[in-house]
């Protein structure tokens, strides 16, 4: 059966019919109907419509009164390229698009729900963005027994990945250095190749900065050797900030356009470096003139060390720590801005009691937050604890699996995939400290008229659902952000349909949409209660397109189908 929409791909002189086999001497036989979009989509078309066709200048206030984009030469464009895109189309008429290209336009990749260009002001600090992080990056599986390679940072970088994570370890010999998750059976891949890798992948998804994070576990002469190879490998686009003063705030990433910056923890300078072993040799020493000509030997040394040291120390322009004595150490706001790394329980542990002044520390610096070590099967944890604290670097293992991960895609679908997300104003507020404990007022409520579906047919063999019949579709959406906002309401079941029509009105109100997410995720009933999964995506609230959209849907992995997508239509309402 051609169905005048293509939804399903049979012949028109075959049968429109299908058959499944019961118990090996039965068929059972279902009629496939012709699909009719809802009644409302053809009321909307025939409103901005005068004869049954619509022309562009109709389109063109069809986008801006029901779908809400600007009244601009930009839509204008879009209008323009809507129409070239059908022209080569049977439904396409010279006098303009019937209602069948119509709808096709609907169901099509140029009408989703976000917008796909970067729209966030770039122009402030590091600090006031969200970044796309990455933990052990290197790693192909579990952070146990894996391989370790280059094709996840690759793939990493690829997706917008911006903050990469290398371990630094010394090679066998002592005299090269590797990429290695330490203390585990995980093999160890050449940090050279790890950087040539994202020398030449970088900018592939993004043209925003590449954040390479070294956990230092190597010598001061392999560190002057990685040096070296950073200058090397990297060359102009490494940034180097001014040595000749503090950094008194972040650069930002409009500034750092195609640039790789380095951050790790510096390491001890020779003077206190020496001065620990002066201490240590003057207490072993009963003779002070030997003291002395020590001291005065040591001095010399300095010397040469210190410009060694210079230059793996000059590499690093974000300096890093991890925390040491109490809490208010950690969260002191020095002159000089800086990156603090906590594992996901020490976060929500001292959230408990400091959630306003782990906030008022991200104004200006930079927080890592990083999965706790029981997870070694490289599983991850609720981002939101972290963004809603203002976290900037969220890592996660972008090699494993599950619906956070999936949460973290979606946040990053924002600002047209770059990698950046600006933070909302109430997380940068610093004369009114966002406090998450505190639930604020209803500020939206966000309306999802889930229409219909389509996709499965043409991507799936018959019985992939079901073997005796064709597949019951349902959606479940829901809303995932600060704990007031949570919340999962289900369409009913549509039975035995490859083409599901809910035409179902679900709405949120929701206290904070600039950290909201919306998941959506299609199963096919079982009455065995294991529902089979058949697609699923997550997307910004903030940046959600209002108006009829096509919301195209993702494998377990993240990964687009060719033909699977929802028609949904979004609406705000303030409150």
């Amino acid at each position: 059966m051609a169905t005048k929409f293509g939804f399903i791909q049979t012949s028109r002189n075959k049968s429109m019919k299908q058959h499944f086999k019961v118990c090996f001497c039965f068929n059972r036989m279902f009629k496939l109907k012709l699909v009719e979009p809802p009644e409302e989509i053809n009321n909307i078309f025939y409103k901005y419509t005068q004869n049954g066709t619509m022309n562009i200048d109709e389109l063109f206030d069809f986008l801006v009164r029901f779908q809400g984009e600007e009244n601009s030469d930009v839509t204008k464009k879009h209008a323009q390229d809507v129409f070239h895109s059908l022209k080569h189309l049977n439904i396409f008429q010279r006098r303009g698009l019937h209602f069948d290209a119509f709808f096709r336009y609907l169901f099509g990749d140029l009408n989703g729900p976000l917008v796909d260009q970067v729209h966030h002001d770039m122009s402030h600090p590091l600090a006031h963005y969200f970044l796309y992080t990455g933990h052990n990056s290197y790693l192909t599986g579990n952070q146990l027994s894996s391989e370790s390679s280059t094709i996840p940072i690759i793939n990493a970088l690829k997706k917008g990945v911006r903050v990469i994570e290398l371990d630094l370890w010394p090679n066998s010999r002592e005299d090269d250095v590797d990429v290695r998750h330490g203390g585990t059976l995980t093999s160890s891949v050449k940090l050279r190749d790890c950087l040539n890798a994202i020398r030449d992948n970088a900018f592939h998804a993004s043209e925003y900065p590449v954040v390479i994070t070294f956990e230092d576990h190597i010598t001061p002469p392999l560190q002057r050797k990685v040096a070296k190879m950073v200058d090397d490998i990297f060359g102009g686009m490494l940034f180097r900030p001014n040595r000749s003063r503090q950094m008194e705030k972040f650069p930002s990433p409009e500034m750092l356009k195609r640039r790789v910056l380095i951050s790790t923890k510096p390491p001890e300078s020779p003077e206190i470096q020496s001065q620990k072993v002066r201490e240590e040799e003057v207490e072993s020493n009963e003779d002070k003139d030997d003291g002395s000509r020590l001291s005065h030997k040591d001095k010399s040394d300095d010397e040469s060390e210190e410009e060694k040291s210079l230059a793996y120390r000059n590499l690093i322009s974000i300096h890093a720590g991890k925390p040491k004595g109490n809490v208010d150490n950690w969260l002191l706001d020095h002159d000089q801005v800086r990156r603090l790394s906590l594992s996901e329980q020490v976060l929500e542990e001292i959230a408990k009691t400091r959630g306003t002044d782990i906030v008022r520390f991200t104004q200006r610096n930079l927080l890592r937050v990083y999965p706790k070590g029981s997870r070694v099967d490289s599983s991850n944890y609720d981002p939101m604890n972290g963004w809603m604290h203002g976290a900037q670097m969220v890592a996660f293992n972008m090699q494993g699996h599950g619906h956070y991960l999936r949460y973290m895609e979606g946040m990053f679908k924002a600002n047209g995939g770059c990698g950046y997300v600006k933070k909302p104003d109430i997380l940068l507020n610093n004369n009114k400290i966002f406090d998450p404990r505190v639930n604020r007022r209803i500020q939206k409520t966000l309306q999802v008229l889930v229409y219909m579906g389509e996709g499965w047919h043409s991507e799936f063999g018959q019985t992939h659902f079901d073997f005796y019949s064709p597949p019951d579709f349902r959606v479940q959406v829901g809303i995932h952000g600060v704990p007031a906002d949570i919340d999962t309401k289900v369409t009913r079941t549509i039975e035995d349909e490859w083409v599901p029509v809910w035409n179902e009105e679900i709405n949120f109100a929701i206290t904070c949409p600039e950290l909201a997410l919306l998941y959506i995720k299609v199963v096919e009933r079982d009455f065995s209660g294991q529902h089979d999964f058949a697609g699923q995506t997550c997307l910004p609230v903030s940046e959600l397109k209002e108006g009829i959209r096509a919301v195209r849907l993702c494998n377990r992995k993240g990964e687009l189908y060719k033909h699977v997508r929802l028609l949904i239509q979004f609406r705000f309402f303030n409150q």
